[in-house]
């Protein structure tokens, strides 16, 4: 099936050759082509121009389809999410209010811990079903692939269920999803102290099923003070290894321990969180293809640092931008406010935000080759925005919402 898409200001990320990710002052530069058309071949961009070279009386398309003077976008690629979980923590949202940090409502059995507990009453049926809630919402905000990790079982039968849930999200949803082993994500309650001994049920137990079933894409490992150290982390990291499986792990949020080195030493795809960063760090990273994925609305809602971006930018380092949305600290899968805070409060142009929402995030997940620009032969994600004076204004109206319509595998999402 073919169709056009006419009137189009401006297209924002076109790519003629495909790239694998951008980083340093290449992410100040995206390509756009103005007075536009788009078209789709099935599911596939087939090719775009410039409206004057469209033929207004060609009969070939089954639909056309006018954006009505709006620009196209990629649809974000959100490489970091811990979508399934059971419930929300509003409660904990208020105890933050009243002085609580992160950490001491962890200490006294909140956070995770809290969120571990209810999933494991949750059946796997009612997971999916508000999971797939989850991801419709998602996709009405502009997000056409996404990552998704388990970590809120935190025993065998858990983590093992929530991993099967996505499984069944990416065997039967529009959107690319990507799945991560995170059994490292908290220290159960009965393992506090005898952690080794949880660390054993996740290299003897549950990966060598996680891998036999197919269940997961990467390994994840919380590498923190009171949480993982960088010793756990490479222990669990090289024991996915040995299943083709990739690391794609959590670091320096609240302390520097060395586990950004450690992790790329160890092949990881991509590091996530750097709130805080050492001159190593950056070596490591400026020296690796790992991708640096930042999470800015976990900052806003914990009221913690912001990771030093433009930093990173300076010192060559390709920078993804994700939504982290999880029940604790980014109850949020608006990934356009996730871009509003790269300009507003990591100081990032709106093209290093393009950059890093698309291309890079597409990147962090393996799947650069099919997403994250607008280029003939990739899919047809992207979405329609209201009309903008420009793409700037996208980023600097947080709180409006400029998305019109959703293109997912070249089909219009109904809302």
């Amino acid at each position: 099936m073919k169709t056009i898409i006419i009137n189009i200001a401006e297209i924002i990320q076109i790519e003629d050759t495909p790239k694998e990710l951008v980083r340093g002052t290449d992410m100040r530069k995206i390509n756009t082509l103005k007075d536009a058309y788009l078209e789709i071949e099935n599911d596939l961009i087939k090719s775009y121009g410039k409206m004057t070279d469209f033929n207004t009386s060609n009969k070939m398309y089954e639909n056309i389809i006018d954006a009505n003077n709006g620009m196209i976008f990629p649809t974000f690629c959100d490489s970091h999410t811990h979508l399934v979980f059971s419930h929300y923590r509003e409660e904990e949202f208020v105890d933050r209010i009243n002085g609580l940090s992160y950490e001491e409502i962890h200490q006294r059995g909140g956070g995770i811990l809290n969120s571990a507990k209810k999933l494991q009453k949750t059946s796997e049926e009612t997971l999916y079903k508000q999971a797939l809630k989850k991801i419709d919402k998602a996709i009405n905000l502009g997000t056409g692939a996404m990552e998704i990790k388990s970590g809120y079982g935190l025993n065998f039968e858990a983590e093992i269920k929530m991993l099967r849930v996505i499984k069944k999200l990416k065997d039967n949803n529009s959107i690319k999803i990507k799945s991560t082993f995170l059994g490292a994500h908290a220290i159960p309650q009965e393992y506090k102290k005898n952690k080794a001994k949880y660390i054993d049920i996740i290299i003897e137990e549950m990966l060598p099923l996680i891998a036999k079933e197919k269940l997961a894409d990467y390994i994840d490992v919380f590498c923190e003070k009171n949480y993982f150290s960088v010793n756990d982390t490479v222990k669990i990291i090289k024991a996915a290894t040995k299943y083709n499986i990739q690391a794609k792990t959590h670091v320096n949020q609240f302390n520097i321990l060395g586990g950004v080195k450690a992790s790329i030493d160890n092949g990881a795809r991509s590091v996530d969180h750097l709130e805080n960063m050492s001159e190593e760090d950056y070596i490591s990273l400026t020296n690796s293809k790992c991708m640096a994925t930042i999470l800015p609305t976990c900052s806003f809602f914990l009221g913690i640092k912001y990771s030093p971006v433009k930093e990173m930018i300076k010192k060559n380092i390709p920078i993804a931008l994700a939504s982290d949305f999880n029940p604790g600290s980014s109850p949020s899968l608006n990934m356009s406010f996730v871009s509003s805070l790269g300009c507003i409060k990591l100081k990032m142009s709106s093209e290093e935000v393009i950059n890093a929402t698309t291309i890079n995030g597409a990147y962090a997940m393996g799947i650069e080759k099919e997403y994250g620009s607008i280029c003939v032969g990739k899919k047809a994600n992207f979405f329609i925005t209201k009309p903008m004076k420009n793409y700037s204004y996208f980023h600097y109206s947080f709180g409006e919402n400029l998305i019109d319509k959703v293109f997912i595998n070249g089909k219009i999402k109904s809302s």
